[in-house]
């Protein structure tokens, strides 16, 4: 993994745009790919190696692109095929590569593949249609199959009615989304993210679920391992250079470390989402609970140690385009927005595994905070909120949504004070977070203490220390009931974490610390000497040899 970018002896660090929020450069209130190239200087100023960006192909926009109606063309809302091969080349120029969004487990209803499965069989085995249905819940709410009276027959849909799930099981198939993959390849992108990709194997027999939702039959299913190291073989196993990350859905940690070990040749890395998943009650997310402080450390420390044992490693990330914003969700935004987003920042990315930064992440942005069902855009939040209404009064069901929905991390990036706040001269799709006195990029470049600033120099650190890079990871304090710490070493240099997870201070012993040196520290901390404790939502990184 070290060597697959080609000139780096490290992991990049990968920034990840929703291209609608990101910036508009034509009017229409949609981010898109020119507006995208004209922050390329920024992205590079901040020190980032890659761009991940979600999918920009031709889409009815049911799911916000998810949906995809044509894997080879540029949906016309972003840009243009020249507008793409432009950004490729001028970020290849900054020494910046990209990484594009491939949703392979399903294709949108407007797809020329569905539209022909309703007339021609062999389309038809494009897809997973049977007589009789299961129940299994959609992962957007209700049922996972969708009647068609003209052929008497339900297609499966693990997500949105209008994302039909490909088979993965038909060759021909297989041939058409390897093929989709070697057109981008060829274009000159060096990463590929693979959505859900672990939901790509069905079940050899469909049956009912009277357990659960019927995930354990479709996640990490018969022949995923086998499907991944064929396409790998056929696509990007070939070519030097190019980094994969695959999202993994409800998966375990032993499948987790299967995917992304170098033996399997399979996959580079994985995302898993257990960590984000200690605030939800009885493992629901629209039902909501404090976060289980305990739980997040001992999955960071189950899901670090078996990657270390394996050699494989794991994606480093708290926020992005499905997830509340961490700022907003695990600290603590109102009082200690500074202390909480720099905290969260050197906690995660000082791990072991390859870090991701979620646009306006590095700004410190908040949650959306929309408190009219009228702001929200999700489709998963608008079903959601129906299906909440039926036991919950609204007061009720919205606070759940402003706490859950997936559009608190897609309001535009607040670029400047400027009309729109400088992401687009028309209205834009979405509207900005109601957070008060709301943080711009602007404010961030130019103040002296800024979460950008703190977002350089951590940056900066991880570039050029190979312990930080390569280095081995051990959880220390664990059972502390506040605190979350762990060395890394490597070469004989030790590098030592230490961050308060809390708005209130902390006793800490750091006497055999007392030769160490601060190397970051988010309240600007220079020496050790008769520092006894941890301020509230404070991180402190020392450095022994």
């Amino acid at each position: 993994m070290e060597n697959e970018l080609k000139g780096m002896n490290r992991l990049p660090i990968v920034y990840q745009i929703y291209p609608r929020s990101f910036m508009d450069s034509n009017g229409d209130g949609i981010g898109d790919v020119n507006g995208i190239r004209s922050k390329l200087d920024y992205l590079k100023d901040l020190g980032i190696d890659m761009i991940w960006l979600t999918p920009i192909f031709i889409s009815p926009q049911k799911d916000n692109g998810y949906d995809v109606a044509d894997y080879r063309n540029i949906d016309p809302l972003f840009g243009t095929m020249e507008d793409v091969e432009s950004l490729i080349q001028e970020a290849k120029e900054r020494g910046i590569g990209i990484m594009f969004d491939m949703v392979l487990n399903h294709s949108s209803t407007e797809h020329e593949w569905f539209k022909k499965a309703l007339t021609d069989q062999k389309y038809r085995d494009y897809y997973i249609f049977k007589d009789k249905p299961t129940n299994w819940v959609s992962k957007f709410g209700g049922n996972a199959w969708e009647y068609v009276e003209d052929l008497d027959a339900y297609y499966l849909h693990l997500f949105d009615k209008t994302q039909a799930d490909l088979n993965w099981e038909n060759e021909e198939v297989f041939e058409e989304i390897a093929g989709i993959v070697n057109f981008w390849l060829d274009k000159g992108i060096t990463g590929l993210r693979f959505d859900v990709i672990n939901l790509i194997s069905k079940p050899d027999v469909y049956e009912d679920d009277y357990e659960g939702d019927g995930r354990r039959f479709y996640t990490d299913g018969p022949r995923v391992h086998e499907y991944l190291r064929k396409l790998n073989r056929a696509t990007y196993g070939r070519r030097e250079g190019i980094v994969t990350v695959g999202e993994m859905s409800s998966t375990s940690v032993e499948q987790g470390v299967r995917y992304a070990m170098k033996s399997s040749e399979e996959l580079s890395t994985i995302f898993n989402f257990h960590h984000l998943k200690v605030d939800y009650k009885n493992n629901k997310k629209w039902e909501v609970q404090d976060v289980d402080f305990q739980m997040f450390k001992d999955l960071m420390k189950e899901w670090q140690d078996s990657m270390q044992e394996h050699d494989a490693h794991m994606s480093l990330f708290l926020n992005n385009h499905d997830q509340p914003r961490a700022v907003s969700r695990f600290a603590d935004d109102k009082n200690y927005p500074y202390e909480s987003a720099t905290m969260l920042a050197g906690m995660m990315q000082l791990m072991r595994g390859m870090p991701y930064i979620y646009q306006g992440e590095e700004i410190g942005l908040p949650n959306a905070y929309f408190n009219d069902m009228k702001d929200y855009r999700d489709v998963e939040s608008l079903n959601y909120y129906d299906i909440l209404r039926e036991t919950k009064s609204h007061e009720e069901a919205i606070e759940i949504v402003m706490d859950r929905s997936r559009d608190n991390s897609r309001t535009p990036i607040p670029w400047n004070h400027d009309v729109n706040y400088g992401f687009t001269e028309g209205t834009p799709w979405i509207g900005f977070s109601k957070y008060p006195n709301l943080q711009t990029v602007e404010d961030n470049l130019n103040n002296e203490k800024t979460v950008l600033k703190f977002y350089k120099a951590l940056i900066k650190l991880r570039k050029e220390s190979e312990t930080i890079d390569k280095g081995s990871v051990e959880f220390i304090l664990h059972e502390h009931p506040e605190i979350i710490a762990y060395h890394r070493e490597y070469n004989g240099e030790q590098i030592s974490v230490f961050c308060n997870f809390y708005g209130r201070e902390v006793s800490l012993d750091l006497k055999e610390f007392k030769e160490a040196s601060v190397i970051l520290s988010n309240y600007d901390v220079k020496y050790i000497d008769e520092k006894d404790s941890l301020s509230p939502f404070e991180i402190l990184c020392l450095r022994r040899v």
